[in-house]
């Protein structure tokens, strides 16, 4: 609760926090629209693939042409990393691979890294965290997306000294949505496709929202940051509205739906007949909490928390999230503190492909949101067992036996894997399951 006068001594002395930012994309281009309006903060260097595109970003956003004269626009996300100009990295890109190399980049250099890129992080994220805090830098989670607000609000129910037996976000789901493909993404969102077109949506992007996978994703950051356990089976999406958080997101054990304590779900927006879920949850995150005692349990239903028949479980939410206009908090941060806004410090949850029709032997494989997989959570010791092809390296990859819908796609049913930094890094992060 003291970051921004920590920030208005660093405008005073005129030494502004310097971001770099790699990627200047929609969550980009919504954390560039707050710097203008954040005294003591610049960002001194942005790389995208094609740097006029950024210049357009600015000024859609409301920069100013000399606020876009003074801002060094290039091509290359790791000589970003090593300039001189930049404090704290940002890599916005989306991609697993660019997203290891550039945070490699960053502790080479000795720069904090906020990470955008989850599937990065899910792909490599603890063994980047661990590179990062022996190089004595920060490498921080994204606040304004779910996975570090979620981290927060379990940090804050443990510190005030209850038991957090859930945690998680909402999202629309159906279970026929594990197989739709980007060409038919755009009638879920209520968008024809030259709507979305005209509006520079990505449809494979958008789809990787719709098919379970970003939730996959996220869910298995959460529990990395969190030591959170995760479903045996994968995310369930039980439909529940935040009236319901407390009854439906407790152990089975005790009346709700998780097969164990201290687990991370994501709740539907929608019943399974597709009607809407009264109260829903859709944009938010939530956690549902334990009371230690009686006394405490009381409070809870006092003080007007949501709990469920017992009164001993109670469920905290927040009903959005507001991605890249909240993710200076993280910038600042890291720059300001030395401390991330959550960060990956176990494996715990993966994220692996999962067919998403029958694979012949020759199909390749095309990553997040596309025609060929969708991302499902797994237990990281269960992906490790059966050596499960993580869905941040199910790009450009050819099968080469058939794989049926439904299944986990795994290293046996695919041609050997490219020896990347990615790869590599993952290959750290294994060995600390």
């Amino acid at each position: 609760m003291n970051l921004h006068a920590l920030l208005q001594a660093r405008a005073d002395a005129n030494a502004p926090v310097r971001a770099g930012l790699i990627g200047a994309g929609k969550f980009g281009s919504m954390f560039l629209s707050q710097v203008p309006s954040t005294p003591g903060l610049q960002v001194t260097v942005i790389a995208d693939l094609s740097p006029e595109r950024a210049k357009q970003s600015c000024r859609a956003v409301g920069w100013s042409e000399e606020r876009i004269a003074a801002t060094s626009f290039v091509e290359d996300g790791t000589g970003l990393c090593a300039s001189d100009a930049v404090d704290v990295v940002i890599d916005s890109t989306g991609s697993p691979g660019a997203g290891v190399v550039h945070a490699l980049a960053a502790i080479e250099n000795g720069k904090h890294i906020v990470m955008v890129n989850v599937e990065a992080d899910v792909l490599a994220g603890p063994a980047l965290a661990a590179r990062a805090r022996k190089a004595g830098i920060v490498y921080s989670m994204a606040y304004g997306d779910q996975p570090a607000l979620v981290s927060e609000m379990v940090d804050w129910g443990r510190a005030a000294g209850f038991t957090v037996q859930a945690a998680g976000k909402g999202t629309k789901y159906l279970p026929a949505y594990h197989q739709v493909t980007p060409d038919e993404v755009w009638t879920h969102y209520g968008l024809t496709p030259d709507a979305a077109k005209a509006a520079g949506m990505n449809s494979q992007m958008f789809n990787s929202f719709l098919d379970g996978t970003k939730s996959a994703i996220e869910m298995a950051a959460i529990a990395n940051a969190c030591g959170l356990a995760v479903p045996e089976a994968g995310l369930s999406f039980p439909p529940c509205g935040v009236d319901d958080l407390a009854h439906v997101l407790r152990p089975r054990a005790v009346g709700g739906q998780l097969e164990g304590e201290g687990m991370v779900e994501v709740i539907s927006s929608l019943e399974r007949d597709g009607r809407p879920v009264f109260r829903d949850l859709r944009w938010g995150v939530y956690v549902v909490l334990e009371a230690p005692n009686d006394y405490a349990a009381a409070c809870f239903r006092q003080y007007g928390l949501p709990v469920d028949s017992t009164g001993r479980y109670a469920a905290m939410y927040k009903p959005f999230h507001l991605i890249g206009l909240e993710l200076g908090i993280s910038v600042l941060s890291a720059a300001l503190r030395g401390e991330p806004t959550g960060h990956s410090r176990f494996f715990r949850g993966d994220a692996v492909a999962v067919a998403k029709r029958n694979l012949a032997v020759g199909d390749m494989l095309d990553g997040e949101g596309g025609y060929t997989v969708w991302g499902r959570l797994m237990p990281a010791r269960a992906s490790v067992a059966t050596k499960a092809l993580p869905i941040g390296l199910a790009h450009g990859v050819r099968i080469t036996r058939p794989v049926k819908t439904g299944e986990v796609v795994t290293l046996n049913d695919v041609e050997p894997l490219a020896d990347t930094p990615a790869l590599q890094l993952r290959r750290e992060t294994e060995a600390m399951a």
